[in-house]
């Protein structure tokens, strides 16, 4: 089985699920910094 793994394309962090990438990408974005609420859904190395 493969998974799929979205990535923010301002920070580098990756994420199962795209919407919360897209989320993390748009406050990247915005704010040029991270959203602890989040990052913490964040995939873990």
């Amino acid at each position: 089985m493969v998974k799929i793994i979205y990535q923010c394309q301002e920070c580098g962090l990756k994420y199962q699920e795209k919407e919360i990438a897209e989320k993390c990408y748009n406050w990247c974005k915005k704010y040029q910094s991270c959203n602890l609420d989040i990052i913490k859904h964040a995939i873990k190395k």
